[in-house]
């Protein structure tokens, strides 16, 4: 029997269509956070889970770019909106962040393989860079939020934790965000300018040391990180999900652009398409050597 992992989103399955900003707000040096209406995006969509996000009218650039869920935005109780949080490094986000509310965008989604609820006692997401992004609504489903039309299933966490690393502390973005959801923050800067001066990893193991199965890691960042973080669960024995930020330029798994190397449990490898089988894959599967 196959070891690989499934994909269980395909883009057929997926909404494409116009909307309208309804707000694009700078939250940190460079960041933002954009909001636009999508009901039927935002019934769907699950934490880890992404969408194409693309300006409407120009084909400069053509291609979209992906963006994972920030946030769904809920009116009179019923989904309504999405929220993304990008960094404006491209030309795509940059013009993006040049957008004001009624300028029309083009979207499509929900893709990918969402993280699956761990039902740990103690949630740890380690996040780097522009990696805190897909935590917000992963933090709020572990205490007990729902997020789109079926039942996850898993007990609430006792505890969530979002071990959080930039460069410094002017690209920290969402913070408040995080504390006011219930969910603890700690911080790590490359300059020491907030928090601990030094890598987020270094967070991890006075979190869950000794904890084993009670605890579970979900990451997201640059792949250095990654592939740290991973050997620490491996070492401390704590499951851990990874979710992967290669580059992508179709989003529905026809170009492979996107493969990464994936283990297979017998030894041996191959290519997955981090679009359609991740962006979340088990950290042990991956082969980042």
């Amino acid at each position: 029997m196959s070891d690989w992992p499934t994909a269980t989103i395909y883009p057929d399955h997926a909404w494409c269509g116009p909307t309208e900003v309804v707000e694009n707000v700078a939250i940190a040096r460079d960041t933002y956070r954009v909001r636009f209406g999508c009901p039927q995006l935002a019934a769907e969509i699950l934490p880890g889970q992404f969408l194409m996000l693309r300006l409407a009218g120009t084909d400069d650039p053509l291609l979209g770019r992906p963006l994972a869920m920030y946030d769904v935005v809920l009116d009179g109780g019923r989904p309504w909106g999405v929220d993304v949080v990008y960094l404006a490094v491209g030309k795509l986000t940059r013009r993006l962040a040049a957008c004001r509310a009624g300028d029309r965008l083009e979207v499509w989604g929900p893709l990918g393989n969402g993280f699956r609820p761990t039902g740990a006692e103690h949630l740890v997401m380690i996040g780097g860079g522009i990696g805190q992004t897909p935590f917000y609504a992963l933090g709020q489903e572990a205490l007990g939020r729902s997020y789109g039309r079926t039942d996850r299933g898993g007990r609430a966490a006792r505890r969530v934790t979002l071990c959080y690393g930039a460069r410094t502390a002017a690209l920290l973005a969402g913070i408040d965000d995080f504390r006011s959801a219930g969910i603890e923050v700690q911080v790590a800067t490359d300059d020491g300018s907030a928090g601990h001066h030094g890598l987020v990893s270094d967070l991890i193991e006075p979190l869950v040391g000794g904890s084993g199965p009670a605890a579970s890691l979900v990451c997201c960042g640059p792949e250095p990180m990654l592939k740290t973080v991973s050997r620490i669960a491996q070492r401390l024995g704590v499951p851990c999900q990874v979710s992967l930020e290669t580059p992508m330029a179709c989003g529905m798994g026809i170009c492979f652009s996107c493969v990464t190397k994936v283990r297979d449990g017998r030894g041996g490898w191959d290519y997955r398409r981090t679009c359609v089988e991740g962006p979340v894959f088990d950290a042990e599967k991956i082969d980042f050597d």
